[in-house]
């Protein structure tokens, strides 16, 4: 698995796993860790967990860019 699929199927969790989307907010960086299962070096795991934040903000403005479509 490749890290920009590894960062998906985080952000999946997130959205689909209340606990862990806590926990996310939390403590990031053992969330990530707690779900790759790797004790990753400090520059590798503050990577992910930015490309993590930066999906959800993404995947948020998709949804309400979508959400402004439906109303026109």
């Amino acid at each position: 698995m490749d890290f920009k699929e590894k960062i998906n199927e985080i952000v999946e969790k997130i959205k689909s796993d209340k606990d862990f989307a806590a926990k996310f907010k939390d403590d990031p960086v053992k969330a990530i860790e707690s779900v790759s299962g790797l004790d990753l070096p400090d520059d590798m795991i503050n990577k992910a967990v930015d490309a993590v934040k930066a999906k959800l903000t993404a995947d948020k403005a998709g949804d309400m860019l979508g959400g402004i479509k439906k109303l026109f």
